[in-house]
C-alpha cells in the first residue's frame, strides 16, 4: 500500500501544528467503507534503551478474526516527544510497514486517537487521510474531552464531548471492565466505528487488531533488548 498524500516529516513543531490544521479539513466523518473483508491494526512501541521505535501492522480476516499477515518495522525517532503531535513520531515507520503489506485492508483500527484530539487530527485521522482509507481511533485512555460513565454492560457507551462537540465515545467492550475511547479517524461515522470496535473485541477489553499488533511490537522490542538478532 502506498500513501495517496505525501508531505515532509522533517518539520518543526509549529509547521506540524499548521499541517494538522490544514489536513484536518480533509477528514470525512461519514461512512464511506467498501465491504470490509480485511481489517488491520497498527501499534508502535519504543525501546527503553535507545531511540529505536517499532511499528507493526496486523491484518485480520474481518469475519473470522484470523490473523493473516503481520509486518513489523524498526526505525529511529525523528520527531521530539510533543503531546498532540505523536503521529509525526509514529507514522513514518507505520507507513513503511503498510508499504510492505501483501494484502490491502479495507479498514484500519489505530491504537490512538482520531477526532478526539485538540486539533481534531490524531494519528487515526492522519493515517486515514494520507492513505485515503477508513480508520478508527481506539485509545486506552482519554486525551481530551469529558464523558459520563457508561453502563456496566458490554456495549454501553456515552459521548465524549469537548467544547460542546461530540468527538468520540467511551465504549464498554466487556461487562464490568474499564471503557475504551473510540473516535472517527476517516471515512467512517462514530456509530459505525463503535460497532466495529465492539465486534473486534469479543473476549478482551481491547480489539483483536490492537492486541495482535501490540504483541508483535512487544516481541520485537523484547528481542532487541535481549540482544536477539
Amino acid at each position: 500500500m502506498q500513501p495517496a498524500i505525501h508531505h515532509s516529516w522533517n518539520i518543526s513543531e509549529q509547521e506540524a501544528i499548521a499541517l494538522q490544521k490544514d489536513l484536518a479539513s480533509k477528514v470525512i466523518r461519514t461512512d464511506q467503507l467498501d465491504p470490509v473483508k480485511l481489517v488491520a491494526g497498527v501499534d508502535v512501541a519504543y525501546s527503553k534503551h535507545s531511540n529505536t521505535l517499532v511499528a507493526a501492522v496486523a491484518v485480520l480476516d474481518a469475519a473470522s478474526g484470523e490473523l493473516l499477515e503481520t509486518v513489523t518495522i524498526q526505525d529511529q525517532e525523528q520527531f521530539p516527544y510533543v503531546p498532540g503531535l505523536f503521529s509525526f513520531r509514529e507514522l513514518p515507520p507505520i507507513i513503511k510497514a503498510f508499504e510492505q503489506l501483501s494484502s490491502t485492508p479495507q479498514l484500519v483500527v489505530c491504537d490512538g486517537q482520531g477526532l478526539a484530539h485538540p486539533r481534531r487530527f490524531g494519528l487515526a485521522c492522519h493515517l486515514g487521510v494520507l492513505f485515503d482509507i477508513p480508520t478508527i481511533g481506539c485509545g486506552k485512555s482519554r486525551l481530551i474531552g469529558q464523558e459520563t460513565e457508561p453502563g456496566k454492560e458490554r456495549g454501553a457507551m456515552t459521548p465524549l464531548v469537548d467544547e460542546d462537540e461530540v468527538i468520540g465515545a467511551a465504549l464498554r467492550t466487556q461487562t464490568g471492565i474499564k471503557p475504551i475511547y473510540v473516535s472517527i479517524g476517516h471515512k467512517i461515522s462514530l456509530s459505525t466505528a463503535c460497532q466495529w470496535v465492539l465486534e473486534l473485541s469479543p473476549n478482551y477489553r481491547l480489539p483483536e487488531t490492537t492486541r495482535l499488533s501490540d504483541q508483535a511490537v512487544r516481541k520485537v522490542i523484547k528481542d532487541l533488548e535481549m540482544g536477539t538478532p
